[in-house]
């Protein structure tokens, strides 16, 4: 399980393609310096379950409502990652917010993929298709995704990785999400962890 590789635990809320991004980045080696060992939903009919099963990662809720309060629902979360042995922690539409006291205490060991080119369409609010249509709204002509370490700060954590994407005429927010998911975030997500995961090997983590 991950011998010689960094070990990635995966968190998700929903369908998981960015989850799917990673399981498929790891069959083409693209993803060959870390593995997938966990991967943790705060929803329980997350459609991400379903894609952790068809690859065989063991895969677990940590649900905030029936936990009852944010303390247990990242004690959950917590104990989960101890077990599994986590090295690197991948938020893939991950919708809950962690405390600052979650992000001390996996400093530069959290990443995020945010629908934006930060410091654009990011922060409190910004999330899921509201980022498109912000980014509609604006009338911008180029967005992109962001791939960050997560700190006490809602997409305020140093960026690891962007890439851009042309906004066309026609677009609209539904679109523009499919068109930023598989442009960019499905590249750099993949990319970003195997980055990370390479500087854990080679021991340029921080603790």
């Amino acid at each position: 399980m991950g011998e010689g590789k960094a070990r990635i635990a995966v968190l998700i809320s929903g369908g998981g393609t960015n989850l799917q991004a990673l399981i498929d980045a790891e069959k083409s080696g693209i993803l060959h310096s870390g593995k997938i060992v966990c991967v943790i939903s705060s929803s329980p009919s997350a459609y991400g379950l379903t894609r952790a099963e068809n690859a065989g990662i063991p895969a677990f809720v940590a649900e905030k409502k029936a936990l009852g309060s944010q303390e247990a629902f990242e004690k959950a979360i917590v104990s989960r990652l101890t077990e599994c042995g986590a090295e690197l922690i991948v938020l893939a539409g991950f919708m809950s917010i962690l405390s600052a006291d979650f992000t001390a205490r996996y400093r530069d060991r959290i990443i995020n993929v945010h629908p934006s080119l930060i410091p654009s369409f990011c922060g409190k609010g910004y999330y899921g298709l509201k980022v498109h249509e912000a980014a509609l709204a604006y009338g911008v002509k180029v967005t992109g995704a962001t791939v960050h370490f997560v700190n006490e700060i809602p997409d305020g954590g140093k960026i690891i990785m962007q890439k851009a994407v042309y906004i066309d005429g026609g677009d609209t927010p539904e679109s523009l999400q499919k068109k930023v998911m598989r442009e960019a975030e499905w590249v750099i997500l993949p990319l970003s962890a195997e980055k990370i995961s390479q500087e854990i090997m080679k021991g340029c983590w921080k603790t």
